[in-house]
């Protein structure tokens, strides 16, 4: 294991304050290394001049998403050597979800990194991505954005707000956790699950037959404790970090939603020269294909470590393809045609 992934894995355990943004065998399947198509563009201003941008997020430094992502894309820009510096600004510094796409549309953030879902209230068709069972695993996921596949969707998304989508990955399989073992749609029934409250992720919820209850992320162990919820979803880097063993019996590994991150750069792409965009899509190539990898470490490691100490049943033969049934008809029923574009997208490349 590397040291980036020793790092990262003791990091977070010692974290208690993950975000939950927001699925295949609890572990990411690696990504491959094929060259991702370019952002589409304008022709760039031709300059020599020096350029800092600023990127924005709201994750800790110790999740996987900045230690082998974010961190990483500043890193190869910087050893690039073409006059082009990242600053990173995390943990919501410069505003939650919302505010920060709205100052990306406005040019006063230049790059910002976030799920899917959030970034749906700008451009609906992309909250697609984050549906259920609409990934099989990373690599589909990493070949989506990567290839032309993704192209409609991130010729859209510039053409509706002037801002390009470098790339995105898989930052963790969302898995169930209650005081019973949920290993069919059936399991799910008179269970209280608590679900993020966006659109999409209630319709995940309503897709697999799950009674979703909002409660905020921070309240999350308390509500579990207290029996206001009787269980809830999360990537498992964010159930150990907020210690949900404590308070629920068992992990089912259904990996029901892959949890997106997308990499977004606002009108400042067109001002980049051509020495200076290759690099920042190179960084963001190569970020893609890292961080399922550490995902892949930290989750591995987290369900080694809960095998060995008995603190939470694992439960790892959760019929995926029940849910899955269930859940895609669903999803066709409910979203927009623009949304089905997109998932029919994302499935064409495994049909």
């Amino acid at each position: 294991m590397s040291a980036r992934t020793q790092t990262l894995i003791g990091a977070i355990t010692a974290t208690l304050l993950l975000v939950a943004c927001a699925g295949p065998a609890a572990t990411p399947t690696p990504a491959p290394t094929a060259a991702p198509t370019v952002a589409p563009t304008t022709a760039p201003t031709a300059t020599a001049a020096p350029v800092t941008l600023t990127l924005a997020h709201s994750y800790a430094d110790t999740q996987p998403q900045v230690v082998c992502g974010i961190k990483r894309i500043a890193e190869e820009v910087a050893a690039a050597n073409v006059g082009l510096t990242i600053e990173i600004f995390g943990a919501s510094q410069l505003g939650g979800d919302a505010d920060r796409v709205d100052s990306v549309i406005a040019g006063d953030i230049d790059m910002d990194i976030q799920g899917a879902s959030a970034l749906g209230r700008v451009y609906a068709p992309i909250s697609a991505v984050d549906g259920a069972f609409v990934f099989d695993d990373s690599e589909h996921l990493y070949n989506y954005f990567s290839g032309a596949a993704s192209d409609p969707l991130k010729e859209g998304f510039y053409e509706a707000l002037n801002v390009t989508i470098l790339g995105g990955w898989n930052n963790g399989g969302r898995q169930f956790t209650a005081n019973v073992p949920i290993r069919t749609p059936e399991d799910l029934v008179g269970l209280r699950m608590r679900f993020p409250p966006t659109p999409v992720f209630l319709l995940n919820a309503a897709a697999m037959g799950a009674d979703a209850v909002e409660v905020a992320y921070e309240e999350l162990y308390l509500a579990l404790q207290q029996g206001t919820v009787d269980g809830q979803e999360n990537p498992l880097t964010n159930i150990k970090a907020i210690n949900l063993p404590e308070v629920q019996d068992y992990v089912s590994l259904s990996s029901h939603q892959l949890s997106s991150n997308v990499v977004i750069i606002g009108p400042v792409w067109n001002d980049l020269n051509a020495a200076q965009q290759a690099a920042l899509q190179a960084a963001t190539n190569t970020a893609m294909t890292e961080v399922p990898v550490c995902v892949a470490d930290a989750e591995t490691a987290i369900l080694d470590e809960w095998r060995t100490s008995g603190a939470i049943e694992i439960i790892d033969d959760v019929d995926r393809e029940a849910f899955r049934a269930r859940a895609e008809p669903y999803l066709r029923g409910e979203f927009t045609p623009e949304q089905i574009e997109v998932l029919d997208a994302i499935r064409s490349l495994v049909q």
